[in-house]
């Protein structure tokens, strides 16, 4: 079954290549969506996908790349037909 998520993380998440990051982890998972920088230093994603891969994506975020840290992942549900196919860096 698909869910999907709609997240923000904090902590040092900009210039550490995270959004980068996420996209590969995203489609190795299978997973689709987008991630993108917001003014406030935070990362945003949207994504969806079968609910075991979703959940082991979102574990992940919650490490990130190696030159992240993270300090806090929100996380809330979304409804997987707004998230589009493949998985975009914005």
């Amino acid at each position: 079954m698909s869910a999907a998520i709609h997240a923000f993380i904090e902590g040092r998440v900009q210039g550490v290549w995270f959004r980068a990051a996420t996209a590969e982890k995203a489609m190795e998972l299978g997973i689709r969506g987008w991630a993108r920088n917001l003014p406030d230093a935070r990362v945003e994603v949207l994504a969806a996908g079968p609910e075991d891969e979703l959940e082991r994506f979102v574990q992940w975020l919650h490490e990130g790349p190696p030159a992240a840290r993270v300090d806090r992942v929100e996380r809330e549900a979304a409804d997987p037909g707004d998230v589009p196919t493949g998985f975009n860096i914005r």
